[in-house]
């Protein structure tokens, strides 16, 4: 792998080994060659109080696991689990193919990888909610 190439908006923001570092005025790239740096963006991040659905609860232990503050080893099995669980209640086609991507990503120790898949199920997650709630 070459490594994670990060672009960024102005004023962005991204947590890098614990540091918050902001982008100047104008977009620009960073390339991350370091292997198993911990990386989140910041508008990625989902706070404690709003892991409130099956889907931010995964993310958000994916997220501990980029900012560095949950053991990748010790959060595999639950993610695995809670991505067991996912896709027993997300059948369609898309979602299971974005399982299946954050499954092998955490596998391989490619958390950000993982994070970018399940956020892809943060919609449909919300719509299922709003379609019960009717």
């Amino acid at each position: 792998m070459s490594g994670l190439v990060l672009k960024l908006g102005p004023k962005e923001r991204v947590l890098i080994n614990g540091a918050v570092i902001e982008n100047g005025e104008l977009r620009s790239r960073l390339s991350i060659v370091t292997p198993k740096a911990h990386i989140l963006r910041l508008r990625d991040a989902i706070h404690p109080e709003d892991a409130n659905t099956p889907v931010r609860r995964v993310c958000y232990i994916t997220q501990l696991v980029l900012s560095g503050d949950a053991d990748p080893e010790e959060a595999q099995l639950q993610l695995l689990r809670g991505i067991e669980q996912l896709s027993q209640v997300l059948t369609d086609p898309d979602s299971q193919k974005r399982l299946g991507l954050a499954t092998s990503a955490i596998i391989e120790g490619q958390h950000y990888q993982a994070l970018k898949a399940l956020r892809g199920l943060l919609p449909r997650e919300e719509r299922l909610f709003a379609a019960a709630r009717r």
